[in-house]
């Protein structure tokens, strides 16, 4: 009876379209900052870099990386300030969100005085996740000048700390967490971001990139071989963040795997996990069918080959995967609340078989990643082996 009436009190509340707005934008606005400084510092440059790269498909690629940061940039300020409104609506009991967007009702709620027992005002932690976001912006803003295009490694290396500093700056609590649950909660909650953010971003990013084939030379598909292999690792990296921080934060929002579909916050979640699911699917088919091939095609030398599968198959399966992406953004504001307080499930409590379990996961997981790795290793090489 207990436990009905504390699901009765604790019942789902759909967020305001203003919210769902907002915090898409804001993970929008972070994806393209970190996913692709993230994904050209790892995937792109080296590439570029590479001595068989001509020196026309490097410019043309550089060319619209710079435009492609620079919008990201752009998004990422719009964004930015639309979260921090938020932020000032949610604070204000009943505050409609158009006065929240006026700089003198922000201003206020950044001034406020520190909560007892806090070490600093919550506002001051907001007022320096925003300062670093308008310089993190401003680097990628910088990329519409012809100044910022010539210097676009450096502005790349600049903007990306800085684009993850966002997050983990603004994630610092106002008052010490009291156990080393909450400490978890927080670092698995940023794993989650920044991983998450790499993967979908750096799917974006790459996705641009492959609108200049039609500017591209014969031997352009060496290049994005490389470039398509180097991001590889990032995703797998990314994956196995996502999927780890993720049965973290499930965990403690759900009392039983029933309430996957006995709860509004358990079907939100489900759908999102099966979002996530067919990106990871699209991933692997990259890695174990298409991957082999780019291979054997590079192998063989037989660059229309190469070309065609890393500027037309290869793109068509990560179109996929960003739309999935951009779905998962789409969900990420209804996850409000917990299932377990829908449910009226008692709070987590974590246990030393918990964290058995989870480390049996973790390892499970580890596992099925290198063996999808090492396979699309042994596909290549039986590719290469039956056309010799």
């Amino acid at each position: 009876m207990i436990h009905a009436d504390l699901a009765a009190a604790a019942a789902y509340t759909t967020p305001p379209l203003w919210r769902i707005l907002t915090k898409t934008g804001y993970f929008v606005g972070l994806s393209g900052a970190i996913g692709s400084t993230v994904t050209y510092a790892a995937s792109v440059r080296p590439s570029l870099r590479a001595p068989e790269s001509e020196a026309d498909d490097v410019v043309a690629l550089q060319r619209r990386t710079s435009v492609y940061l620079a919008w990201a940039g752009v998004v990422l300020l719009v964004a930015g300030y639309f979260q921090l409104a938020g932020r000032v609506a949610r604070a204000g009991k009943g505050r409609p969100f158009g006065e929240a967007l006026a700089p003198g009702q922000i201003w206020d709620f950044l001034n406020a005085p520190a909560a007892k027992g806090a070490w600093v005002a919550q506002g001051t932690i907001y007022i320096a996740q925003n300062l670093i976001l308008v310089l993190a912006a401003a680097a990628l803003i910088s990329l519409f000048t012809a100044a910022g295009r010539r210097h676009l490694n450096a502005v790349a290396r600049t903007a990306l700390p800085l684009s993850l500093a966002i997050t983990l700056v603004g994630a610092i609590p106002a008052t010490a967490p009291k156990n080393s649950e909450k400490w978890l909660d927080l670092v698995f909650g940023q794993a989650h971001i920044i991983s998450g953010t790499v993967w979908i971003g750096g799917l974006a990013l790459l996705l641009a990139l492959t609108g200049t084939r039609r500017r591209l030379s014969g031997n352009a598909g060496l290049l994005w071989a490389d470039i398509w292999r180097r991001f590889g690792l990032v995703a797998l990296v990314s994956v196995a963040a996502v999927l780890i921080s993720g049965l973290w934060l499930s965990w403690k929002h759900m009392g039983s795997v029933g309430q996957l579909w006995t709860t509004t916050y358990g079907l939100f979640l489900l759908v999102k996990i099966l979002l996530v699911l067919a990106m990871v699917a699209a991933g692997a088919l990259n890695q174990l069918w298409l991957m082999p091939r780019i291979v054997q095609a590079r192998q063989a030398d037989a660059s229309a080959s190469l070309l065609h599968l890393t500027l037309r198959h290869f793109p068509k399966v990560v179109c996929a995967e960003v739309a999935l992406g951009a779905a998962v953004l789409g969900i990420v504001p209804f996850l409000a609340g917990s299932a377990r307080t829908e449910a009226g499930s008692p709070a987590p409590v974590a246990t030393g078989s918990i964290f058995a379990v989870g480390a049996l996961l973790v390892l499970t997981l580890a596992a099925s990643l290198y063996i999808t790795a090492k396979a699309s290793d042994a596909l290549a090489q039986r590719q290469i082996a039956a056309s010799s």
